[in-house]
């Protein structure tokens, strides 16, 4: 392993700071359980490490007016058990719990994990099926862009060497958006996904029909996908298990999945189309118990 110096940084400010005095050739520390991994065989011409472990302003769960807010360094554990995100957004918390062992988990946070940026993560279908925002900090001050933007290509973020991931928003109108996430691996914990599929939606409960159906799709393409013209069928139509079938259909034209050593291109289509009409069901079933317990 090359040597490189490590950093210390006190809030995100000071984060941005030490950005951008060390120029491209720095990364940013935080859980590492995917970073110090690609280091024992590379280190990719990095020189320095900026450790942004202790930066509370980084931390944090939150609904305020309606808003939640998720801070970069949250971990996958912190999800797992925060009360407001089992209430509202159970999907995260199924997401959560696919990544890794515990110890990753505890570890891991889920700002490293969007960052990483590789078509199979956990983390970020769920949180694009629900038009999540991020906050972008730099030594301008800081901007915010969909969460779906920040993805450009396997491992290739929008963000620039001076900026940081400060946190994961989901709009007011998203909030307990019935939503529901699976993941189809060669086992059953631990692996990396075939593909992965998050989706939401509302009823209008008058027509029982589909209002605002998103879906999204993971290691199916260059990045986590959106699958626009399976949610334009979807909306506005009759709930029905026809209908999510054919959604699932169309999201497979949606994808341009390929073949490789864990599985062919085919058989990644029979599991989009598969995997689209379960995640559509299980987010009307979750709708459908919600319900029930309000009416009881």
């Amino acid at each position: 392993m090359q040597a490189f110096e490590l950093l210390t940084a006190n809030n995100s400010r000071h984060a941005v700071e030490l950005l951008a005095a060390n120029g491209p050739a720095v990364k940013t520390l935080a859980g590492g359980t995917d970073l110090m991994a690609d280091f024992k065989s590379d280190t990719h011409g990095i020189n320095a490490l900026i450790d942004i472990s202790r930066a509370e302003d980084l931390r944090g769960i939150s609904l305020t007016d309606d808003r939640l807010r998720i801070g970069s360094l949250v971990t996958h554990s912190e999800i797992m058990a925060e009360p407001v995100i089992r209430d509202n957004f159970p999907a995260l918390v199924d997401a959560a719990h696919t990544i890794g062992a515990v110890q990753t988990r505890n570890l891991g946070t889920i700002g490293g994990n969007l960052m990483t940026c590789i078509p199979s993560m956990d983390s970020g279908p769920t949180l694009i099926a629900l038009d999540a925002m991020v906050t972008i900090a730099g030594v301008d001050g800081s901007r915010q862009i969909p969460l779906a933007d920040m993805f450009l290509a396997p491992r290739k973020t929008a963000l620039r060497y001076d900026e940081l991931l400060v946190d994961i928003v989901i709009p007011t109108r998203n909030i307990g958006k019935p939503t529901a996430f699976l993941k189809f691996g060669l086992r059953k914990g631990q692996a990396l996904a075939l593909v992965n599929v998050a989706a939401s939606l509302w009823v209008d409960e008058e027509t029982n029909s589909f209002r605002d159906p998103a879906i999204s799709l993971g290691a199916v393409a260059p990045k986590v996908i959106r699958a626009p013209t399976a949610e334009k069928y979807l909306a506005g139509r009759a709930i029905t298990d026809e209908a999510m079938a054919e959604a699932g259909r169309l999201a497979v034209d949606d994808a341009k999945p390929i073949s490789d050593f864990r599985a062919s291109a085919d058989y990644r289509r029979e599991l989009i189309a598969v995997l689209t009409r379960r995640a559509l069901a299980k987010a009307f079933e979750l709708f459908t118990t919600r319900q029930k317990e309000n009416s009881a």
